[in-house]
């Protein structure tokens, strides 16, 4: 059966808190309403691209902007105050850490580029949007935390070769502390937004941040080590500090690998199941799969409907499957419904045609 909406494809989006299917202004598929509304909604066009439609997903992407460059500006101010420490006390521990903060600091260029290009209408070539250019700055991010993990070990090392004294060890522990305390807002800072928003790589930009608040707190003690006297302490702690950038950057590979992978949390696909079969009409839920393109959800089903059913029922039956989804799914702002019908008894199955198209 040709599914005309299929062809027509819903860009259905609702600006309300969390998808909350109570919200005043929508009312909720499985609750009552109106005739009146039944109707209006029924006989409204469902194009859904005007422009009060898209402003759930640009408030996001501004949501992101703003993440960025707050931390930014204040990632800046930290480095350079690090820096400066740096300069007249020779301590290789602060140096990994101040090229740490200033690496994640620059991060945000990266992915605030891609927040900009995600805000762009989709193309004829690309057709879905730009929004896995925020996948591809997740990819840069852990190139990042890599090149600092390798600039802080091969700084330690060389000064276990080589030990020197570190002057102004006092200023030295003031420097750290103010890094742990600009790291650790930027990173609570960082994955609220990019939690609330679904950017796995503002999240992992956030981890980073965090990990930059710990290394600062690990220069603390080597500047006491330094204090009583231990030349060794500052290239210890050196690659103490290595040793967790390379734990962050396993997360943040981890969480960016998963996103490349167009991998879900398997409790949302539980929940889209869930709606579905309780949608009025829907006998089965077949194929479903649910896809991140950037901070973003998109969904493709297959729902067995009566095979009886007129192709204006069966397409009502999609039109609803679709709108519970977006009410029940967390930063949802397009499904794919197709139609199915019930197979009669005896009936051959109308994909059979398909089938050698199938791959393993």
């Amino acid at each position: 059966m040709s599914d005309p909406h299929r062809q027509h494809q819903h860009q259905h989006q609702h600006q309300h808190q969390h998808h909350d299917p109570h919200t005043p202004g929508h009312s909720s598929p499985s609750s009552p309403a109106s005739p009146w509304r039944r109707l209006a909604h029924r006989l409204a066009p469902h194009s859904h691209e005007s422009a009060d439609k898209l402003d759930p997903a640009l408030e996001s992407s501004a949501r992101g902007l703003r993440a960025l460059w707050v931390s930014l500006a204040v990632l800046g101010a930290t480095a350079v105050a690090q820096a400066g420490v740096v300069v007249v006390s020779g301590s290789v521990a602060l140096l990994g850490d101040t090229v740490h903060n200033t690496a994640d600091a620059l991060t945000a260029v990266p992915l605030g580029i891609a927040f900009v290009l995600g805000r762009r209408a989709a193309t004829r070539r690309f057709t879905y949007g730009y929004g896995r250019a925020e996948d591809l700055a997740g990819v840069v991010i852990v190139l990042t935390i890599a090149a600092s993990a390798v600039l802080a070990a091969w700084t330690a090392v060389d000064r276990l070769l080589d030990p020197r004294p570190v002057a102004h060890v006092p200023a030295v522990a003031v420097a750290a502390l103010v890094g742990f305390a600009g790291n650790e807002w930027v990173a609570r800072y960082r994955m609220r937004v990019g939690r609330s928003i679904g950017s796995a790589a503002l999240v992992a930009d956030g981890l980073h941040a965090r990990t930059d608040g710990y290394t600062s707190l690990a220069v603390l003690l080597s500047a006491g080590g330094a204090a009583l006297g231990w030349r060794l302490a500052d290239p210890v702690v050196g690659l103490a500090i290595t040793a967790a950038i390379v734990l962050v950057l396993r997360d943040a590979t981890r969480e960016v690998f998963r996103r490349l992978m167009d991998a879900v949390d398997p409790a949302l696909v539980d929940r889209a199941e869930r709606v579905l079969a309780e949608v009025p009409g829907v006998r089965g839920v077949g194929e479903l799969r649910l896809r991140w393109i950037g901070h973003r959800l998109r969904a493709e089903v297959a729902l067995v409907v009566d095979g009886e059913a007129t192709v204006r029922q069966a397409h009502r039956i999609a039109v609803e499957a679709e709108h519970a989804l977006l009410h029940a799914v967390p930063r949802l702002t397009a499904a794919l419904v197709h139609a199915d019908p019930a197979p009669a008894p005896g009936e051959t199955d109308p994909h059979l045609a398909l089938a050698h198209h199938a791959t393993a």
